[in-house]
């Protein structure tokens, strides 16, 4: 087969403002630290950088555990990393579902063989832990897992009665923080938390292709005293750790520049301070449901169980889902989500993670929205600016 190599242009995808689920903006100095020099995996240098990975790791999770690390893999691997690693057939698992990631989690147990004790909860709303104690009543869980932040409906999930439940049964307590890590408190050791795991293109505005983890002491043991292997060789932590520890064993090849990127995005969170960097998505997270329900539309999470990061906004009667997100994108070069599973036609996603997550943006996107629908023809409320202002101010 021949090809012709003029035929294939320069990349150049333009500049978007990336207010979807993910990834978002990543800062120009991430982008710069991908383009340094590629080295060996096992070069001393590279041996160094991997211990301030881990080391700026451990500050973002809250952690003093040894192994934090991160996969070499998007999010979804860190979810399998944790399940496989784990769960072993015929051990119980209680996996608690109000969305996709959720429901994500539960397929693999089934397909590692695991026992699935289901906690089921309305999309957009949180788990009832009353629900899951109910659950556990009469089994013996090695895991407990839920989403601390379902992407897929903008639902928060309180985690610290699910922790305690998790330590009454005697379970590992498993938690998806892939859209929390970096926006919000993600407090592993205070929390008993024993398995967690994030992504990078999301709250850390860091493209995706890594997904950080921690295993407690006790997870760690769990893996150790396996009856069985882990059935992923790639996602085996027993070897990956011999890689990631002092051994420095060879496991596969690292992908270097990904992991520097890592380091970058990660060292610019502890610049700005954990704290702060809650704050800032607190602060904008109000301005825009402010100027969202200035103009009339609905939130579809109350607000008590809403995420700064992720907000889900009801589609108004008379306008065109696909349409207005396209009109978003070519006029005023702006990205969002649109609804997924049981939302899908039905709600807006509007990311205001890391990097993504300024008032300019805000204000950029309230005042891009009430154009589009009212050239749709949907009668909106004035006053979406300045109910935003008025929370800044």
């Amino acid at each position: 087969m021949k090809i012709d190599a003029k035929q294939f242009r320069d990349l150049d995808p333009g500049q978007r403002l990336l207010m979807g689920p993910g990834p978002s903006d990543v800062p120009a100095r991430v982008l710069q630290a991908m383009a340094a020099p590629c080295i060996g995996h096992l070069d001393p240098y590279f041996l160094g950088v991997m211990d301030e990975t881990q080391q700026l790791l451990r500050y973002l999770f809250q952690t003093e555990n040894p192994f934090t690390i991160p996969v070499s893999g998007t999010g979804s691997s860190g979810m399998e990393t944790c399940m496989v690693n784990l769960v072993e057939p015929g051990d119980e698992v209680v996996v608690c579902v109000n969305g996709v990631f959720g429901t994500r989690m539960a397929d693999i147990v089934g397909r590692i063989g695991g026992k699935l004790i289901r906690v089921d909860a309305e999309w957009g709303r949180t788990i009832d832990p009353e629900d899951v104690r109910r659950a556990v009543q009469g089994h013996r869980p090695k895991v407990l897992a839920v989403v601390h932040a379902e992407t897929s409906t903008g639902a928060c999930q309180p985690l610290e009665e699910l922790a305690t439940i998790a330590r009454e049964a005697g379970a590992l307590f498993l938690v998806d923080t892939v859209t929390s890590l970096g926006g919000m408190e993600v407090e592993v050791d205070r929390l008993g938390i024993d398995a967690v795991y994030s992504g990078t293109q999301k709250c850390l505005s860091c493209p995706p292709g890594l997904s950080p983890i921690s295993f407690s002491a006790a997870a760690m043991e769990a893996l150790q005293s396996r009856k069985t292997p882990v059935v992923s060789w790639y996602l085996d932590m027993g070897l990956v750790g011999s890689y990631w520890g002092s051994e420095r064993k060879y496991h596969h090849t690292a992908p270097v520049n990904m992991n520097y990127a890592l380091r970058e995005a990660v060292r610019i969170i502890a610049e700005e301070g954990l704290e702060a960097r809650f704050a800032r998505h607190r602060l904008n997270h109000r301005a825009l449901v402010a100027g969202v329900e200035a103009m009339g539309l609905k939130m579809v999470v109350a607000e008590h169980e809403r995420l700064p990061m992720l907000n889900t906004i009801q589609i108004p009667d008379g306008a065109d889902d696909k349409r207005v997100r396209a009109a978003l994108l070519n006029e005023f070069g702006i990205e969002i989500g649109a609804g997924l599973g049981q939302f899908a036609g039905k709600a807006w996603r509007v990311g205001l993670m890391g990097h993504s997550c300024r008032r300019k943006n805000v204000l950029l996107f309230l005042g891009a929205l009430e154009t589009i629908l009212k050239a749709e023809g949907v009668a909106v409320g004035p006053g979406a600016l300045e109910a935003a202002a008025a929370v800044y101010e």
